[in-house]
């Protein structure tokens, strides 16, 4: 089964609404300067290169994008004159050598085919002295609404233990990032940043999964009406509601940041 990424109001409704989110934190404690150059790499929509250029005062965002569904979406997000978007992919930056101060990816390195070779490209278009930095899910724990998902999927299925991103993706956890940072030549740190993620009902948590942009919500449309619907059953049993029965959860993503020298 492939990962999709092509949709994007399916994948604003999955991951982009909480993804905005983490990006303000993220932002925060990459304590960004004003005038710096940017690179947003697999800017998708573009949560993280819309909230550099509301909250970071940079003199250019260049968002890097293979889907051209996903990059239109971007573009049509601000009409800000300092944002633009090319087309390629973490491996085949389009930019020059040190072209940019700060290079960014916001939950892109796991599925980067080979992500040492995304991280020494990043690092090769950010100058002496600048910044590579990221962050990815917490698929192995604390990003709960695709946990508790896969917790269900597994229990009622077994192949579903080989699609589970906790086991695809173990750049979801912090050695091995800081393994992947050092292995690059960066002197890297890893932060966990937590951010609310609040579903009105059942309904709301359920409904992103039958968009299929991703894993899980690529696992769950692959199911037959019947075993999608045991799926479903199983989660609405065991997640929590509030007095107003809201499912409140957390989303947690491990940041990463590393120093450029040549």
């Amino acid at each position: 089964m492939t990962d999709a990424w092509e949709i994007d109001p399916a994948y604003e409704r999955y991951i982009g609404r909480w993804s905005r989110l983490v990006a303000t934190q993220f932002l925060r404690w990459l304590a960004a300067r004003p005038g710096e150059m940017w690179c947003d790499v697999g800017c998708g929509t573009g949560a993280l290169a819309h909230t550099v250029l509301r909250t970071a005062d940079p003199t250019r965002v260049v968002g890097v994008e293979p889907s051209q569904p996903f990059a239109a979406a971007a573009r049509a997000g601000t009409d800000d004159p300092r944002f633009d978007v090319r087309s390629g992919t973490a491996e085949s930056i389009p930019a020059d050598d040190g072209e940019f101060d700060r290079v960014v990816s916001g939950l892109v390195l796991n599925f980067v085919p080979h992500p040492i070779d995304g991280l020494a490209e990043m690092r090769r278009v950010t100058r002496t002295g600048g910044t590579v930095a990221g962050y990815v899910w917490d698929y192995a724990e604390g990003m709960q609404i695709i946990r508790v998902f896969w917790d269900a999927a597994r229990e009622l299925d077994e192949a579903a233990a080989n699609l589970d991103e906790g086991v695809r993706f173990p750049l979801c956890r912090p050695q091995p990032l800081r393994d992947a940072l050092s292995s690059t030549g960066l002197a890297g740190e890893v932060h966990p940043l937590d951010v609310p993620t609040v579903f009105a009902d059942f309904d709301d948590f359920w409904r992103p999964f039958l968009g299929g942009q991703g894993p899980a919500p690529g696992y769950c449309t692959s199911l037959p009406a019947g075993r999608r619907d045991e799926l479903r059953d199983l989660l609405d049993s065991r997640l929590r509601r509030d007095d107003a029965g809201r499912i409140t959860l957390t989303a947690r993503a491990w940041a990463f940041r590393g120093t450029v020298s040549r």
